[in-house]
């Protein structure tokens, strides 16, 4: 199931669009302003986001500016009443995939929601498969040779993630970025303490190597199994490269 997700502050508005695409054979879910589209972001992945333009205190060229600093591939489609061209330029410079002027109508917002998805190559059973892991973001599931493993929402939507872009390295920060609250005071050793938990959550895991990360000199992914030395004094290591840091900083 594609998971939509629609941010519009006028109430009926956003009920009526909501509607109309879970007829349509999505799973679509309303927030009335960015902030609540911040936190339903981190407890759920979605698939694309439908976004007014003019909310209140966080606007939608301010939201998609934020999205786009956490997930560059996520497509975007404003649903605005500004039918100004200036309007239309900025959403386009900040990223957002696509534009319709209200009042819309729903028939052609399905033709263009299902358009952007093909073109972001998103299929409609979200799992992945590594080896003897499979990953069901419909179910917010893990299995291991067929045996459930418990994940917590922010430990499954990480590896998630993770496996998503088998090629890309991530940062600490831009994890700590996408899944955990903008106001959050937790440190980035945090993002450290969930790798751990995965690591040995997912030992049995045999499609890959689990990646993880040490310090923010030089974020680095693992290409084989961490040197059981190296492992044993982590939290030494991981001491004197934050001494480090403060010396930079």
């Amino acid at each position: 199931m594609v998971h939509i997700l629609v941010v519009e502050d006028d109430e009926k508005l956003n009920r009526i669009v909501c509607t109309y695409l879970n007829d349509s054979g999505f799973q679509a879910k309303g927030c009335l302003n960015a902030r609540e589209a911040y936190d339903e972001m981190y407890n759920q992945l979605y698939d694309l986001i439908i976004s007014d333009i003019m909310m209140p205190e966080i606007d939608g060229f301010e939201f998609a500016r934020t999205v786009r600093k956490v997930n560059q591939r996520i497509p975007i489609l404003f649903m605005s009443a500004k039918d100004d061209l200036p309007s239309k330029q900025k959403g386009f410079q900040l990223g957002i995939d696509d534009y319709m002027v209200k009042p819309v109508e729903l028939d052609e917002l399905v033709l263009r929601v299902r358009a952007l998805l093909r073109r972001a190559n998103i299929e409609l059973e979200r799992k992945i498969t590594v080896g003897n892991l499979v990953l069901d973001a419909d179910g917010m599931s893990a299995e291991v040779d067929g045996e459930e493993i418990s994940l917590t929402t922010r430990e499954f939507n990480i590896i998630y993630k993770l496996l998503s872009y088998p090629k890309k390295t991530f940062s600490r920060a831009q994890l700590m970025d996408e899944f955990w609250d903008l106001d959050s005071d937790t440190s980035l050793r945090a993002v450290d303490v969930y790798m751990t938990k995965l690591r040995n959550k997912l030992s049995g895991c045999d499609g890959f190597k689990f990646p993880f990360f040490l310090y923010k000199w030089g974020v680095r992914k693992q290409t084989e199994k961490m040197n059981p030395l190296i492992e044993a004094k982590y939290d030494e290591i991981y001491e004197i490269c934050e001494k480090g840091n403060k010396l930079l900083n």
